[in-house]
């Protein structure tokens, strides 16, 4: 098999890590990839949105499979391109993917098909959001509809907190276009947990679940992020939890999308919050969880080539049951300093190979490049992913952090708690 991955961050170099040890495999492809896939084989510069063209590149290099990372590549359609060329794609179509792309569209489908979620209002218009909140108490959840990488959910502690951020997102624009709606739904209590279901637009195959770490800070404090860390298992989501995450959420789903006309094909990613009642859905995800991805895969025994090529053909019904490792994974997230709102990259990083010969770690990279001269140098917000296997969770997290303090870049930051609902 050649495989195209298109996507440039951790999760797909999380994704190409696994792939490649894979005796199916023959080439690992990326576009436009990172210094962490390019080791992998050859990286194209088409970039993620560039649908009409990575569908090209994949006919001319004959791909077996196209793996889609990013949720912005699918709501640009490429799955849908690929299908007109015959290619098989791991990924949803563009209409499949407004589960994920709209907000509005996400919490409306659930109503129609009796998935559990959060009372909610839709606005475009800031006077008639800020009079909905009325009398409520806060905290006071408000999301932005559209794609914002991650960071267009705001949880305001006060009534003033909650009209700066309708503000923000609708007069200042903050997450441009995504913002022309905002979603305001009731905070849930409990706790959250990430939970992934591969479907092939018919059957769903439960994955394992993971806990990820939204807030930028230790103690769950500072601005939402696309995710500062994760670990696997989360104590929190029991097979009893799984089985009715399945039942109540991820099925009902996969039957109301095929009756809608937008058959889902591709890993469901369901953000849940995990309550006395049960599991609670707070949002889709059209895509694997990233930083979850890297945890997950360094978990995973089982091929991952054949599995996500059968999601693709329609054939999950007949896939091999996934193996999975016993012993617990942890990623932490080494970003760089003012992320999430304005990030410094330029800065040199040095180390890696140090990071690397911990037991049970493998970096992968988030956020890179490399310069003129070899150096490898930050690229985004979230640079690096430190990732660590362990035989408890303790090992897997003192093995992670020990890899990061080997890391030589003054410019980045992360959280030094990551884990910590599961050690307590």
């Amino acid at each position: 098999m050649k495989i195209l991955i298109v996507g440039s961050g951790g999760r797909e170099h999380a994704l190409g890590w696994k792939l490649a040890q894979s005796p199916l495999v023959t080439e690992i492809m990326s576009t436009p990839g990172n210094p962490g896939l390019a080791a992998l084989g050859r990286t194209f510069s088409l970039k993620v949105e560039q649908a009409a063209e990575i569908a090209a590149l994949a006919a001319r290099e004959q791909v077996d499979l196209v793996v889609i990372g990013p949720e912005s590549a699918a709501a640009a359609g490429l799955a849908d391109q690929l299908q007109m060329l015959g290619i098989p794609c791991f990924g949803p179509s563009k209409a499949a993917a407004e589960l994920e792309a709209s907000k509005a569209f996400m919490k409306e489908f659930s109503v129609r098909h009796g998935v559990p979620t959060a009372e909610y209002k839709v606005f475009d218009d800031a006077i008639r959001a800020k009079a909905y909140l009325g009398d409520r108490e806060p905290p006071f959840v408000i999301k932005a509809d559209g794609l914002a990488a991650g960071k267009g959910v705001i949880i305001a502690e006060t009534r003033a907190a909650a009209d700066e951020a309708i503000n923000e997102i609708l007069f200042l624009r903050k997450f441009g276009t995504a913002g022309q709606r905002i979603v305001i739904e009731d905070f849930l209590p409990g706790e959250e947990a990430s939970f992934f279901a591969l479907c092939d637009g018919e059957t769903a195959i439960p994955l394992i679940a993971a806990q990820d770490h939204k807030r930028a800070y230790d103690g769950d404090k500072g601005p939402n992020t696309g995710g500062m860390g994760a670990y696997s298992p989360a104590p929190v989501f029991t097979d009893a939890m799984r089985d009715l995450t399945m039942e109540r959420i991820i099925l009902p789903t996969l039957r109301g999308m095929k009756e809608e006309g937008r058959p889902f094909v591709g890993v469901l990613f369901a953000g849940l919050m995990i309550s006395a009642d049960g599991p609670k859905l707070i949002e889709f995800n059209v895509r694997f969880g990233d930083p979850e991805c890297q945890t997950l895969m360094r978990r995973m025994k089982s091929d991952l080539a054949p599995i996500l090529l059968a999601a693709a053909k329609g054939e999950l019904a007949n896939a091999a049951p996934i193996e999975w490792d016993a012993r617990p994974s942890v990623t932490v997230v080494y970003a760089a300093q003012g992320y999430p709102d304005e990030p410094l990259t330029g800065s040199v990083i040095r180390g890696l190979a140090q990071a690397d010969q911990v037991d049970g770690v493998v970096v992968f990279h988030a956020g890179t490049r490399e310069d003129e001269e070899g150096n490898l140098r930050a690229a985004g917000g979230r640079v690096l992913n430190v990732t660590a296997i362990g035989d408890d969770l303790r090992q897997a997290v003192t093995r992670a952090y020990d890899a990061v303090f080997r890391i030589d870049w003054p410019g980045g930051f992360c959280r030094r708690d990551i884990a910590w609902r599961a050690l307590d």
